[in-house]
């Protein structure tokens, strides 16, 4: 069952890594990589399952953890043009 799984999220991950590739827009491959990293977590997680060792679930948890992150910086890069407070404009970053 789990090695079903496995095939399939396999399958999943070479279709998105072609939408990711393909992409019309720059969205579409940022939702693309974000589901690359999710099918990574469950890959972990279902490889985890199958070798005997829950210990790759704390890794899943980790790399999911980091691609929420990894996404949520994209986003408010693309929003907002910059990571990091711009501030004032005037090199010392004071608020007014």
């Amino acid at each position: 069952m789990f090695a079903a799984a496995a095939l399939a999220l396999l399958a999943t991950l070479a279709l998105t890594l072609l939408r990711a590739a393909r992409g019309p827009s720059v969205f579409d491959r940022l939702l693309a990589t974000n589901t690359v990293g999710t099918c990574t977590v469950l890959l972990l997680a279902v490889f985890g399952f199958l070798t005997g060792r829950p210990d790759f679930l704390d890794l899943a948890l980790v790399y999911g953890l980091l691609n929420v992150i990894g996404t949520v910086a994209v986003l408010k890069f693309f929003r907002q043009g910059a990571l990091g407070d711009p501030g004032n404009g005037n090199g010392n970053g004071a608020a007014r």
